[in-house]
C-alpha cells in the first residue's frame, strides 16, 4: 500500500472510531485529534469554540409540526394560514443558510472548529480549504434505493439528470400548501399540505432517533485530504499565497460551525484576495467539481474559480467530473453567499451521489482512498498554481 494511502486510511479509521454528532463531546475529541496532527505541520493551529444548536431535525420538525397542526385546526382559517406561512418562511431560512431566526430560540451548546495557517503567512492572497469532522444521523429518507431503483428502471432518463433532487422543496411545500389552502378555503389543498407536513415530522423524528453514522466519506475523507495537504505544504513550501486549513464542527446541523468561522474571521479576510475551497465526501469512486448546490435555490459556485481548478486538474492528470449539481448544502455555500470566490470538490458513485450518504455503511474500509489522494493532490496543485500567479 502506498504511504500516502496508508496515512489517509489511518486518519479515517482513527477518527471514525469516535462517535461525532454535531456539537458534542465526541466532536470535541475529534477536533483535538485533528489539532494534534496539524501541530508541527502548520503555524498557529488551534481549536475555536463556537455555539451551535447541533441538529436540523428539531427546528424543522417543530416548524413542520406547527404547520401540520394548523392544517388540522378548523376554527380560524386566517390563523392557520399565518402559522403555516411563518413555518414555510422559517424552513426556507433554516435550509438556505439564512439568519436562522427560529433556531435562535432553541438551546445551543459548544461546537469545535480546528483552524491552522500554512503557506506564506505574509502573503496578500489567501486560500481557505474547508472540511468538517462531525457526523450525521441516519434515517429512512437516506435509503439509497430511493435513487438506485429509479436509476436502474429508467437508465436513459437518469443518465440525463445532472442535478440531484432538492428534497427540502417537499418539506417546504407542505406548510406552503396549508397556508394557501387555508387562505383560499380550499380544503383538499389544505389537507394535502397537512399530510405532507406531518409526513415531514415523521421523517425528522426518525432521523433524530437514529444512531450517528461513522461518517468516513462524509466527511472524514475531506479531513484526511486537508491533513495530507498540510503535510505536503510542510514538505514542499510555497511563497506568495497564504493557506488556511479548516475543519469545522456542526456542518451536519446546517453549517453552524462554518457560520461561527464566518462570524470570527470574515471581517479579516478581504473578499478580493480570498478564495474558499470546500472538500466534502471525496471518498467515492469518482472525483467531481461541484458546479452548484442548494436545498431550495440552486447556487452556482464561482465560475472563474471552477474553471481554474479544472485547468489545474487537467495539468496534474487528475480526473475531475464536471456538470453535476447537488440538491444539498455544504460549508462552501456560507462563503459563497458572503461574496467570496468559492468552489466545492466532492465525489460520486455511478448514481451521481456520494458513497453511502448518511448510512451506517459509511465506514473506513469502504472508501476509495485513491480518490481522496487525488483530492489532496489537486488542492496542493491549486496552491502552487496560485503561488505562481501571485
Amino acid at each position: 500500500m502506498p504511504e500516502s494511502i496508508a496515512r489517509l486510511r489511518s486518519t479515517v479509521e482513527q477518527l471514525s472510531a469516535i462517535e461525532r454528532p454535531s456539537a458534542s463531546d465526541g466532536e470535541r475529541r475529534a477536533a483535538e485529534w485533528i489539532l494534534e496532527r496539524l501541530e508541527g505541520s502548520s503555524a498557529d493551529a488551534r481549536i475555536e469554540e463556537e455555539r451551535a444548536h447541533g441538529t436540523y431535525w428539531v427546528p424543522l420538525g417543530l416548524m413542520t409540526g406547527a404547520a401540520g397542526l394548523a392544517g388540522l385546526a378548523r376554527r380560524s382559517r386566517s390563523r392557520a394560514a399565518l402559522v403555516a406561512a411563518a413555518a414555510a418562511a422559517g424552513i426556507a431560512d433554516d435550509v438556505s443558510a439564512g439568519p436562522h431566526l427560529f433556531r435562535r430560540l432553541l438551546r445551543h451548546r459548544p461546537t469545535y472548529n480546528v483552524v491552522a495557517e500554512a503557506g506564506d503567512r505574509g502573503a496578500e492572497r489567501t486560500i481557505v480549504f474547508v472540511a468538517h469532522h462531525d457526523a450525521a444521523h441516519g434515517g429512512l429518507v437516506f435509503a439509497p434505493q430511493l435513487t438506485t431503483v429509479p436509476a436502474d428502471v429508467f437508465p436513459r432518463w437518469y443518465a440525463r439528470q445532472e442535478t440531484s433532487p432538492q428534497v427540502m422543496l417537499l418539506v417546504a411545500a407542505g406548510p406552503v400548501l396549508v397556508a394557501l389552502g387555508a387562505l383560499a378555503g380550499l380544503g383538499r389543498l389544505r389537507a394535502a399540505g397537512t399530510v405532507m407536513a406531518l409526513g415531514s415530522v415523521a421523517a425528522f423524528a426518525d432521523i433524530g432517533l437514529r444512531d450517528v453514522v461513522p461518517g468516513a466519506n462524509d466527511n472524514l475523507s475531506g479531513v484526511a485530504a486537508v491533513l495530507e495537504l498540510a503535510r505536503a505544504l510542510r514538505e514542499r513550501p510555497v511563497r506568495g499565497v497564504r493557506v488556511l486549513l479548516v475543519s469545522t464542527g456542526s456542518e451536519e446541523s446546517f453549517m453552524e460551525g462554518m457560520r461561527g468561522f464566518a462570524r470570527r474571521h470574515f471581517a479579516s479576510l478581504p473578499r478580493e484576495s480570498t478564495e474558499f475551497v470546500c472538500l466534502d465526501s471525496v471518498g467515492s469512486p469518482e472525483l467531481i467539481l461541484i458546479e452548484g448546490e442548494g436545498m431550495l435555490r440552486m447556487r452556482d459556485y464561482t465560475h472563474e474559480l471552477r474553471e481554474r481548478i479544472a485547468a489545474v486538474a487537467g495539468r496534474a492528470g487528475i480526473h475531475l467530473r464536471r456538470r453535476l449539481r447537488l440538491g444539498l448544502a455544504t460549508d462552501g455555500l456560507i462563503a459563497l453567499k458572503a461574496g467570496y470566490r468559492s468552489a466545492a470538490i466532492g465525489s460520486v458513485t455511478k448514481y451521481k451521489l456520494p458513497l453511502n450518504y448518511h448510512s451506517r455503511l459509511d465506514t473506513a474500509d469502504r472508501l476509495h482512498y485513491e480518490t481522496v489522494r487525488d483530492a489532496a493532490a489537486l488542492c496542493e496543485a491549486l496552491v502552487h498554481d496560485s503561488a505562481a500567479g501571485a
